[in-house]
């Protein structure tokens, strides 16, 4: 079949939509109209590179990609889940690319980046989810020499042997691993993952490597609680998780999970307070914060944090 012609979301077509309120004022995007957005996309398909800033339709993509900033989507551009609230393709992917880790250090060093995100799709079919892939990409940015730090932002490998340590021991400077939501939402929103496997990947980063900082994320407005949302805080900071970041869910398609509500930027902030007295080293919380949105920003900020603290 022609990929173009196929669906993002077989499994949702025959749904029926799920309406969500209008946007708020605050929730307010720029368009990849830019011409440095243009030079990113020609170069992220000159080297047949996927970024997640396109295939999760981020909310940021003009305002990063205008600073020459993307977050790289490793593994192909079909996940074989399919989360309620995401708006990556899903299906069967194809083969895992060979080449794809020494195109993503070549961008890189093209991009001139200082910070590197390297994510993906989830890939159940895979022995080792996927984690090589991750080893051998962190492997080839390091092999350049070119001075960025590396942050990874992985799936939980389906829980497979070995494969959280092996991603850790390939030495990212910050390991991320996000949360998505509250544990009572989970069966809705994000079916095939586990909260406690999700906390399980954190805590294990921590032991094979305790330098490594880690991060997790979630979203609101699908529902949850406030009271929900202390919690995963208090379970985050029981895992050691460095850095939380918060955002509001915005629904990709008609045939998503619905956004129960928009959250002001007065309980964003609120729960940014939050987050600080329960002593993360970082808060990144606002109605357009995403896991790599900043990144490199807040990477500094976090070690200045940290160097602080000791």
């Amino acid at each position: 079949m022609n990929s173009t012609l196929r669906p993002r979301h077989p499994e949702k077509i025959n749904r029926p939509d799920n309406p969500s309120p209008p946007k708020p004022s605050w929730i307010k995007v720029k368009a990849p109209t830019s011409s440095e957005a243009e030079d990113v996309r020609n170069l992220m398909r000159s080297k047949n590179l996927h970024t997640v800033c396109e295939e999760a339709a981020c909310p940021n993509m003009g305002e990063c990609w205008k600073t020459r900033h993307a977050t790289f989507m490793i593994l192909g551009g079909v996940c074989t889940r399919a989360c309620a609230f995401c708006n990556v393709a899903t299906g069967k992917p194809s083969g895992v690319d060979p080449d794809e880790p020494a195109h993503l250090a070549e961008s890189v060093a093209a991009m001139g980046l200082r910070h590197v995100v390297i994510t993906s799709v989830d890939r159940d079919d895979l022995d080792d989810g996927g984690a090589s892939q991750f080893v051998a990409a962190v492997g080839a940015v390091r092999a350049l020499g070119l001075g960025c730090s590396i942050e990874v932002l992985t799936p939980d490998f389906r829980d497979k042997a070995g494969a959280v340590e092996a991603v850790a021991e390939a030495g990212p400077d910050v390991f991320n691993h996000n949360l998505e939501t509250v544990p009572r939402l989970y069966p809705g929103i994000r079916p095939g993952a586990g909260f406690e496997l999700s906390l399980r990947v954190l805590s294990t980063v921590k032991r094979v490597d305790s330098a490594i900082f880690t991060k997790s994320g979630i979203m609101v407005g699908l529902g949850e609680r406030y009271e929900e949302v202390l919690e995963v805080m208090d379970r985050m900071r029981e895992s050691c998780v460095d850095f939380i970041t918060i955002g509001q869910y915005l629904q990709p398609t008609p045939k998503h999970a619905a956004v129960d509500r928009y959250v002001t930027p007065d309980e964003f902030e609120a729960y940014a307070a939050a987050a600080r007295d329960k002593g993360f080293s970082m808060v990144a919380s606002s109605p357009l914060t995403r896991s790599s949105h900043h990144a490199d920003r807040d990477f500094e900020l976090l070690r200045q944090a940290h160097a602080a603290s000791r």
